[in-house]
C-alpha cells in the first residue's frame, strides 16, 4: 500500500513536471505556445503555487507523451512491467528504461545502419554520461579523443565536453546509457583484471 497522502502526491507534481520539461529541453514559453496554458500558470504549477487539475495535466500528458499516472507519480497496482515507449531523435531510437523524472536516467540507444559512416557533429550539454556497448562498433568522439568501442566496452564522460556517438563502420549499434545531471555519476564495479584496459577507454 502506498504510504503517501493525497497532499504528498500533489506536492510532488510540480517538481516532477519541471524535471520532465527540462529533461525534454522545452522552455516554459514553448510549452505555453503548444498547450495553450499561460506561461505564468505553468510556472506556478511547477513551483507548487498552483494545484494540478485534470484540465492542466491533460495537455501536458499529450505534449510529453506520458500517461497521466506518470505525471502524478501514481503506482501501477499489480503490474510490475515497465511499459517502454521508444523516442526517435536525431535519426536514432532511444528506449527509456526508467520512468522517474530527475536523477539518473537509463536508456537503450539504437543507432541505425547507414550506407557510409557519418561525419561527427559534436554537441555539448550539461550532464554526465555512462555507456555500455551491447552490439556493433561504436565511434565515440569526446573532446580531442576519437575512440572505437566494440561490444562489451564501457565509457563515461562529461557531456559539457563536445561529444558525438555514431557507428564506426556504418552498421547498427546498440548500447545502454545512464545519463545524469552534472555531478551525478554512475558507479560501476569492474573486474580488477580489466581496470587498466577500461581506464584507457575513458
Amino acid at each position: 500500500m502506498d504510504p503517501r497522502t493525497d497532499e504528498d502526491v500533489l506536492d510532488a507534481v510540480g517538481p516532477r513536471l519541471r524535471a520532465l520539461r527540462r529533461d525534454r529541453g522545452i522552455t516554459l514559453a514553448d510549452l505555453a505556445a503548444t498547450t495553450g496554458v499561460s506561461e505564468s500558470t505553468l510556472s506556478r504549477l511547477e513551483s507548487g503555487q498552483r494545484r494540478a487539475s485534470l484540465e492542466l495535466l491533460l495537455p501536458l500528458a499529450r505534449i510529453y507523451d506520458v500517461p497521466l499516472d506518470d505525471l502524478v507519480g501514481a503506482p501501477r497496482s499489480g503490474d510490475p512491467r515497465v511499459h517502454l515507449k521508444p523516442i526517435r531523435r536525431f535519426g536514432m531510437t532511444f528506449v527509456p528504461l526508467s520512468r522517474r523524472p530527475g536523477g539518473v536516467h537509463a536508456f537503450k540507444m539504437i543507432i541505425p545502419a547507414q550506407p557510409a559512416p557519418l561525419e561527427p557533429t559534436p554537441q555539448t550539454h550539461e550532464g554526465f554520461e555512462w555507456l555500455y556497448v551491447l552490439s556493433g562498433r561504436l565511434r565515440l568522439v569526446t573532446g580531442e579523443r576519437d575512440l572505437t568501442l566494440p561490444p562489451g566496452e564501457a565509457a563515461e564522460f562529461d557531456t559539457s565536453l563536445p561529444h558525438w556517438l555514431g557507428s564506426a563502420d556504418g552498421g547498427v549499434v546498440e548500447l545502454l546509457i545512464l545519463f545524469g545531471l552534472q555531478g551525478v555519476r554512475a558507479h560501476v564495479r569492474t573486474d580488477p583484471h580489466r581496470s587498466s584496459r577500461a581506464g584507457s577507454r575513458r
